[in-house]
């Protein structure tokens, strides 16, 4: 298998930090893994965590992302994959931060598109210091929008033409987005016929190749009590009710809508539903995260790569204090080897 690559994230933030604790902690699962990113970074991050807890954590420079395989448990193998430079404070917002994150990523996805690495798994970018840095980042509202944008090129499509979703995903639960970074007011814009069948669509292959069977899909209404038969709100009988049957008639599992507030309760534990597709970011995301950020993981459906994150920020109030906990990032790291397997 080829070489995972992890990328820094914002270097202000506990990117770095949960990354030399993830080589430190799961050499197992970091096997074949690099940091693309700055090597002086993760020599910083690793003095952290050695600091922390007296263990002893190399890095090794990379030559080439194939090296990887050749570093030995418990060290950090980086490629530089940015410019050397002074290394930004702990904490603070900045344009070079953000411009650091912009381009690790940025290298990372033309590297899994030109099939030298086998996914990439991205440690947390702050969204201010990415706009910060200016064009292009300051045109993506975070990594998925960037990502799908890279995509979109290589293959030589428009980005419209490349609809991608939103995965968060821990032992318990997965939920897909219709929409992801924007208003609410506009999430609600977005619940139409052609995004939700787009959502199922990618959905069903996406997650059914993970399975290797036709994931069984509940929908989410978007009104309290799925809008209770026209009583709070007609979008389930107009809108969403009617993609379903698009959707089933295509032959993919997809059942409801079901109220919001219950819907991920008959799911959790993976019981009668294998995923939940809901109407906007947070109605689908709060129900996973309160089952515990620290397992949760981001993946992107609908890319010509894979590419997984942990479910949480980038914490500047916790950086460079060496109490970041990296067991998000090593169950992304987890779930990215099975979805490249």
């Amino acid at each position: 298998m080829k070489p995972i690559a992890i990328t820094l994230g914002d270097p202000a933030g506990i990117g770095p930090e949960i990354i030399a604790k993830a080589f430190r902690d799961a050499p197992d699962v970091l096997r074949g893994c690099f940091a693309a990113g700055d090597v002086a970074t993760l020599r910083r991050a690793a003095a952290v965590v050695q600091g922390a807890h007296g263990v002893d954590l190399p890095v090794a420079a990379l030559e080439r992302a194939a090296d990887a395989a050749l570093a030995p448990p418990r060290c950090i193998p980086v490629l530089q994959v940015v410019a050397s430079q002074p290394l930004v404070r702990f904490g603070r917002i900045s344009a070079r931060a953000g411009r650091i994150a912009g381009d690790c990523v940025s290298w990372a996805a033309r590297a899994a598109l030109r099939g030298e690495i086998s996914a990439l798994v991205t440690a947390p970018l702050h969204k201010e210091a990415l706009a910060a840095a200016g064009a292009p980042y300051d045109g993506f509202p975070g990594h998925t929008e960037l990502l799908q944008a890279l995509a979109a090129e290589h293959l030589g499509v428009a980005v419209a033409e490349l609809p991608v979703r939103m995965m968060l995903a821990n032992e318990e639960l997965r939920t897909v987005l219709v929409s992801i970074h924007v208003s609410l007011r506009e999430a609600i814009a977005l619940v139409t016929i052609g995004n939700i069948v787009t959502t199922l669509r990618i959905v069903h292959e996406s997650v059914g190749r993970a399975l290797h069977r036709a994931p069984r899909i509940a929908v989410a209404g978007l009104n309290p009590h799925a809008g209770e038969g026209g009583l709070f709100g007609r979008e389930e009988i107009d809108i969403i009710a009617p993609a379903i049957a698009q959707a089933r008639a295509e032959g993919i599992s997809a059942q409801g809508p079901f109220a919001p507030d219950t819907v991920f309760m008959r799911a959790r534990g993976l019981r009668e539903f294998d995923v939940v597709v809901a109407m906007y970011h947070d109605q689908g995301l709060i129900p996973v995260k309160y089952l515990g950020v620290e397992q949760g993981v981001n993946v992107t459906l609908g890319l010509p790569l894979v590419r997984t994150s942990p479910d949480h920020g980038t914490a500047f109030d916790l950086a460079g204090s060496g109490r970041a906990d990296a067991a998000s990032l090593v169950a992304a790291v987890r779930m990215a080897r099975q979805l490249a397997t």
